[in-house]
């Protein structure tokens, strides 16, 4: 029952990742995350197939393996965050302590993806790694 709720949970990120993946306005990486990680737990032919394709090259590989984000990536990413945070801080108009967190949580992710997150050159985006940080320790055993 457990690996059918990753299933399910998995699918539902990969739509939503690829609707990111093409909507401006919605965020890939963390429906993509979620994907990984769900698939990871619950199917080795699911996450096989996952980390192989495109999207998740693209999105994920790169931060996942632990190496960092392309300039590119990191961008994308910070712009999508910044529209949709945008948007919410003028819808808030009468309500300013909600400006005010929201700016603080924008300053924060901004900050991060600068100083948190390492920037990696596109050419080495595609490198691998030995291990992969998704796999259940009691799977690969």
């Amino acid at each position: 029952m457990k690996k059918v709720l990753y299933i399910i949970l998995g699918c539902i990120g990969l739509g939503l990742g690829a609707l990111g993946a093409a909507l401006p306005l919605l965020p890939a990486f963390p429906f993509l995350m979620l994907s990984a990680f769900c698939f990871a737990r619950s199917s080795e032919k699911l996450h096989s197939w996952f980390v192989s394709t495109r999207l998740y090259k693209n999105n994920l590989e790169s931060f996942v393996r632990g190496r960092g984000m392309t300039r590119a990536a990191k961008l994308r990413i910070m712009g999508v965050v910044t529209l949709t945070m945008a948007f919410g801080f003028a819808m808030m108009g009468r309500v300013p302590v909600g400006r005010i967190i929201l700016a603080v949580v924008w300053v924060c992710h901004i900050l991060y993806f600068i100083f948190g997150i390492r920037t990696i050159p596109a050419a080495r985006a595609g490198e691998t790694r030995e291990a992969d940080p998704w796999q259940d320790e009691d799977a690969a055993a």
